[in-house]
């Protein structure tokens, strides 16, 4: 019989917060720099870490799904310049397309016109960090388990996550049922697209997602779920001041370290913040009547996941104030971007778990 308290999880299996704060550190990175040769890297970097590390479970097929949506999102970006035009000025024309009057209400607005090659590649800069911001989140999710990272919600959080947890979960077999109907009706003769189609694909999905989503709410009933405990009403408005409190801080925090005019209060009110919200999510657990069985430990290699991402997003933070150039290329005049070493070396530090770190079996 196992011991109280003792984690039986096996010693190099990561933490599965840790995977989600190394992918968001390399997104914080990739909104400091609009190079396109750093962006790339850390595109690059992320996918190798997935590559190597993803588990074969269904919760991690969705990576490929994050690289056609970053894809999406540039090319729209870039649609948007060449159609609605951009305040980049630019002397090298690509095209000019018919353009469209607007009333004098839209000034500033114009629909065709002038496509200079200044504002196109300046929208693919600007679409390039947000795609490399959606494919880390992406990395996130194939490499953290969902389920495991339930086990370390705080119970505060624990109704939330368990909502999205079982979000996560139907997902999969959505998509599984969807292909399988699809197969089926093929193998009959009879259309899988179109409207018709998709309504005969639909409510199928439709009503076995409805079927499996009673069931799972009548097993979650009999085990427990969704009881609470008594807490004083004191201890629940103090939550409550804190965790919004908190919340605001870190909104109004941020906001500050984004400005200039922020920069010296941004810093102490976005920690003060945090400390008062997970302050209030402490108090808030008091209400989960449950217990972790086989909690997950934060050990050496989730310490070096968390440490390779934090690095790369500080040593960003560092370049881009000591030399936003290198990590801003301007597009007039229009020159190619030039990779700097020493903000791409720290980039390379993304890519340690990749080789440090044993890749977990499932």
């Amino acid at each position: 019989m196992a011991e109280r308290g003792v984690s039986r999880v096996p010693y190099g299996v990561v933490h599965p917060g840790a995977w989600w704060v190394w992918a968001l550190s390399l997104g914080t990175a990739a909104t400091r720099t609009t190079n396109p040769l750093l962006l790339a890297l850390l595109i690059a970097a992320s996918a190798y870490v997935v590559a190597t590390h993803r588990s074969p479970a269904p919760w991690a097929r969705a990576y490929p799904a994050f690289l056609k949506l970053a894809l999406t999102v540039l090319l729209v970006r870039v649609l948007f310049a060449v159609v609605l035009g951009s305040p980049i000025p630019g002397s090298h024309t690509l095209l000019t397309l018919p353009e469209v009057p607007l009333p004098h209400w839209a000034q500033g607005i114009r629909l065709g016109g002038r496509v200079t090659a200044e504002s196109v590649v300046f929208a693919a800069y600007d679409g390039l960090k947000l795609a490399a911001l959606l494919i880390c989140v992406g990395a996130a999710n194939a490499l953290a388990s969902p389920t495991r990272l339930l086990k370390s919600l705080p119970g505060a959080l624990y109704e939330t996550g368990v909502a999205v947890v079982v979000a996560l979960t139907f997902a999969p077999h959505l998509i599984a049922d969807v292909q399988r109907l699809r197969a089926a009706r093929r193998l009959r003769g009879r259309p899988d697209r179109g409207v018709r189609g998709l309504l005969q694909v639909g409510l199928p999905v439709l009503e076995g997602a409805l079927e499996r989503s009673v069931s799972l709410a009548a097993a979650m009933e009999a085990r427990g779920y969704g009881r609470t405990a008594e807490v004083p009403a004191p201890v629940r408005r103090t939550t409550a001041a804190l965790t919004l409190g908190g919340l605001l801080g870190v909104c109004a925090g941020t906001y500050g370290l984004l400005t200039a005019e922020g920069g010296t209060y941004g810093l102490p009110l976005t920690l003060a913040g945090v400390v008062a919200a997970l302050a209030g999510l402490r108090l808030g657990g008091r209400r989960s009547l449950r217990t972790r069985y086989r909690p997950d430990r934060w050990g050496p290699g989730a310490w070096l996941v968390t440490g390779s991402g934090v690095a790369v997003a500080a040593l960003l933070a560092l370049a881009s104030a000591r030399d936003p150039g290198a990590l801003h290329p301007g597009v007039v005049p229009l020159v190619a971007p030039a990779l700097p070493l020493w903000p791409a070396a720290a980039v390379l530090l993304a890519l340690l778990p990749a080789f440090v770190v044993p890749k977990e079996h499932s």
